[in-house]
Order: structure tokens, then C-alpha cells, then sequence
């Protein structure tokens, strides 16, 4: 019987064991490396990664604290201003023509609505006005940019 057990136990530990070699396993390759300035866009409608750029490249910050702002020293009088919103990182870049004039942190909107992509155009502007949609809410420098009640305002 001891004989037995000791062949059971052996034949036990040799099915276990096995001769071939172990496959080869397909290694993924390296993602690229991470600049610091990089962010995660999984899509854009078309400025905010460079308006993330130029924040770096203007401001040398990457990012901005909460209520925080930031204006170059010196602003161009001419030129086309256009205001970049990026929903990922809650930043709002203001240009004059090409250049990035100033950057400031942004709220959009809460979850279960939407702040909706596209390029606008400013249709109405007020230093104060009242939301008819969200219980007379204050909306101070309210900028309208559609007709069924979408507005930035500060």
C-alpha cells in the first residue's frame, strides 16, 4: 500500500509537470510618452488642444485653479476674438486673431444637460439677466448663442 501511494503521488506531480516550452505571449508595443502639456482628448471639435498648447506656451502653467484667470500684459486692439470653451479640462482660452490673450477655469453644464459643441455666434448680450428656464436664476454678462435659451454668462 505505501508502494502505491508513493506511484500515485509521483504520477500526480509528473502529469503536473510539463516538457514543451511555454508559448509565446504577443507583447503590446509602448504607448508614446506623455508630454506634460498633453491632454487626454478622446475627441475635439477643433481648438481646445491647441488652446491647450498655447496656455503652456503663453502662460507656462498647465492648468488653472478654480476662479483663477489670466491676461497677457499686452492686448492687440485689432483683430477677430474668438473664445475657445473646452469641456475637458473646464477652460476657456480668448484669442485676438491668432493669439492667446487670456485663459480663465469654466463651469458647464451640470449632469443631466448639456453644453452643446459647435462654433457660435454671440446673438444677444445683457449685463444682467434672469434665466426664464432655471427658477430666475441670475445669469450676470449673459451672452446668448442660440434662440431656445443656451448662454454663456460669468
Amino acid at each position: 500500500m505505501k508502494r502505491w501511494m508513493i506511484a500515485a503521488g509521483a504520477a500526480a506531480l509528473l502529469a503536473g509537470c510539463s516538457t514543451s516550452p511555454p508559448a509565446p505571449v504577443a507583447m503590446a508595443p509602448a504607448p508614446p510618452p506623455k508630454l506634460d502639456n498633453d491632454v487626454p482628448y478622446q475627441w475635439t471639435l477643433g481648438n481646445a488642444p491647441q488652446a491647450h498648447k498655447d496656455l503652456v506656451s503663453t502662460f507656462g502653467r498647465v492648468g488653472l485653479k478654480p476662479g483663477e484667470y489670466l491676461w497677457t500684459a499686452s492686448i492687440p486692439s485689432d483683430g477677430e476674438m474668438q473664445v475657445v470653451i473646452d469641456r475637458l479640462t473646464q477652460m476657456a482660452y480668448v484669442y485676438r486673431e491668432d493669439k492667446l490673450i487670456g485663459a480663465a477655469t469654466i463651469s458647464t453644464a451640470r449632469q443631466g444637460y448639456i453644453t452643446p459643441l459647435g462654433e457660435w455666434k454671440i446673438l444677444e448680450k445683457r449685463p444682467f439677466y434672469r434665466s426664464k428656464k432655471y427658477d430666475n436664476a441670475p445669469m450676470p454678462w449673459m451672452e446668448r448663442i442660440d434662440e431656445y435659451g443656451i448662454a454663456l454668462h460669468f
